[in-house]
């Protein structure tokens, strides 16, 4: 969902204010990288890209200040790219030239109190993360063992019940019920969603606030999905994983996670088996494959078996 620039001056760590083009406040900003304006302040355009957030520091406003037969030139073609906004930093004073465009133009002129460097720093971490792929979906993130376990499942198979118990052993609660997961590179992260917190509901005990009963340390605010695990209700006869071979995986929002299926039924513990799975899945990450190295194992022993048979027959 794009960022207005209304958005952006609400962000305290930018340290930026309005000073002209206030009608433009609801342009949006659609992808999270800024513009330096560069050679357009010659007049040669050609580098600049429509809807993004100009940013003016210290080199550009002297260039400026120094070069008024040029001044109306530079600033009209940097504003003929229709910039979402204009940032100069380092509280720095614009040219009343670049005041008067704003306001034709309906452009938001802002003052950002940030040296240039630390403002492009922050807002593009910002947008960056604002602007992100994100989904929501049903289910508990848990952080066991310093693996971000996602739990789903259909309602009242016992996710929360489940993510409870966990907590109870020393491990943190990310979210419940609905988790809202960004694709940042090569990683998905999930988090609370807004209001629900680090409440979960428990069927019997009503809604709780796991921070308020198991303190601050039984629960994170965001982290990285890193296994998958469905639980499903046991079918006899069902097709689950028997020996571990193949590694399977889940999409979310374009990634690959790691992926396990667990089939519910009664006397089958599920936080151990999450428990297990967390840790299996550590020993993958640092190359040690349990399954695998136990096939090679048997490969090597029948080998050992029948080249022993062999000497025997000889």
């Amino acid at each position: 969902m794009p960022i207005t620039v209304g958005e952006l001056l609400g962000r305290a760590e930018l340290g930026v204010s309005a000073v002209a083009g206030a009608t433009g406040i609801d342009r949006t900003i659609e992808v999270p990288r800024i513009q330096k304006p560069g050679l357009a302040l010659t007049g040669w355009p050609e580098q600049l890209h429509e809807g993004r957030v100009l940013v003016l520091g210290g080199t550009e406003i002297e260039y400026l200040e120094d070069h008024p037969p040029g001044r109306d030139l530079g600033l009209k073609t940097v504003m003929a790219s229709e910039p979402a906004c204009v940032v100069v930093c380092r509280g720095l004073v614009p040219p009343a030239e670049l005041h008067a465009l704003c306001d034709a133009h309906a452009v938001p002129l802002l003052i950002s109190t940030l040296v240039t460097a630390e403002f492009i720093t922050s807002v593009t971490a910002w947008m960056s993360d604002r602007l992100a792929p994100q989904t929501e979906m049903h289910g508990v993130l848990v952080d066991v063992l310093g693996i971000g376990v996602l739990v789903t499942g259909k309602s009242g198979i016992g996710k929360s019940e489940t993510a409870l118990d966990l907590v109870v052993r020393g491990h943190r609660l990310v979210a419940d019920d609905v988790v809202v997961i960004r694709r940042r590179g090569a990683a998905v992260i999930g988090r609370g969603a807004g209001i629900l917190g680090h409440h979960m509901e428990i069927r019997g005990l009503g809604i709780i606030n796991i921070k308020d009963l198991f303190g601050i340390a039984a629960v994170r605010e965001t982290k990285k999905v890193e296994l998958a695990v469905n639980l499903e209700e046991w079918v006899d006869g069902g097709d689950y994983e028997r020996l571990g071979f193949d590694d399977v995986t889940e999409e979310i929002l374009g990634i690959h996670v790691p992926a396990v299926r667990l089939p519910v039924r009664p006397g089958r513990n599920l936080a151990t088996l999450i428990e297990v799975a967390a840790r299996n899945q550590l020993l993958k990450v640092q190359g040690t494959h349990s399954a695998r190295s136990f096939r090679d194992h048997l490969h090597r022993a029948h080998e050992a078996a029948l080249a022993a048979e062999a000497d025997a027959v000889e």
